[in-house]
């Protein structure tokens, strides 16, 4: 087996409006690819947000009394925890320089996955511009996917991902926000290891470790490299969705 990671060339700076699925497959060529069935496309979170114009300017931003009270708690400016509020279901963790959320959409991350790193605005450059996750990551996978599969006829998958910490390792990783056309788990229960032992307990979580593999190629600065194309997954494509992921709370031990 073999799993090949390209990174799309040639990618544009993604503004408002812009058409992804265009842009993928205008960048396919130039990076000697063609589309084939069973291929995924993994996209960084920050261009899916731009262009759905998920982009605020915190000029616009007038703080309420919770987000002042948590802004002098965390040193954070208060109204990027306006923010963080308004797309958080609650607040996990707070202490300086830090908040801990579970997102809208159900996991857990660090400001509710808003992001000031690689977002510029238009207008006086003074004012500051920061990102929020799209609405709903899968319904924008499965859009993205649709305008694909259309012309080139082919059976793919496509992941949105973000950089995400985790509660027992320093560092971030990969980890995938919204999917569509592919699992996010795969269950190996009831399957048998090299000595016949029934396995009773392995979920794989298979969007997250290709998101961890795609982040690699994406980097963290000024890479420019958001879409990467992937084949050789080596499970079947099927309908999938992150809900899939989610850790139910009464399971979770970190909180």
């Amino acid at each position: 087996m073999a799993l090949v990671l390209t990174a799309l060339k040639g990618v544009p700076l993604i503004r408002q409006g812009d058409d992804l699925a265009q842009i993928i497959l205008s960048a396919l060529r130039p990076s000697g690819l063609s589309l084939q069935d069973n291929d995924i496309l993994v996209l960084g979170q920050k261009i899916v947000s731009k262009a759905e114009g998920r982009l605020v300017n915190l000029a616009t931003v007038s703080p309420g009394d919770r987000a002042r009270d948590l802004a002098a708690m965390t040193g954070k400016d208060a109204r990027l925890v306006e923010l963080v509020l308004g797309e958080s279901r609650t607040i996990l963790r707070a202490r300086a320089g830090t908040i801990i959320t579970q997102h809208k959409l159900g996991f857990v991350c660090a400001n509710a996955g808003i992001d000031h790193s690689n977002v510029a605005g238009t207008g006086n450059r003074l004012e500051e511009y920061v990102l929020l996750l799209p609405a709903d990551p899968d319904a924008s996978a499965k859009q993205i996917r649709e305008r694909l599969e259309s012309p080139s006829g082919r059976r793919l998958g496509v992941m949105i991902i973000d950089s995400h910490g985790r509660p027992w390792r320093l560092g971030t990783v990969g980890a995938c926000i919204g999917l569509s056309g592919l699992p996010a788990l795969v269950d190996e229960r009831g399957w048998q290891d090299l000595f016949g032992y029934t396995l009773r307990a392995t979920l794989v979580g298979v969007a997250d470790e290709l998101a961890a593999a795609a982040s690699l190629l994406m980097g963290q600065a000024a890479e420019r490299t958001p879409i990467i194309h992937v084949r050789g997954f080596p499970y079947p494509l099927q309908d999938g969705s992150m809900q899939e992921i989610i850790r139910p709370e009464e399971q979770d031990l970190f909180r």
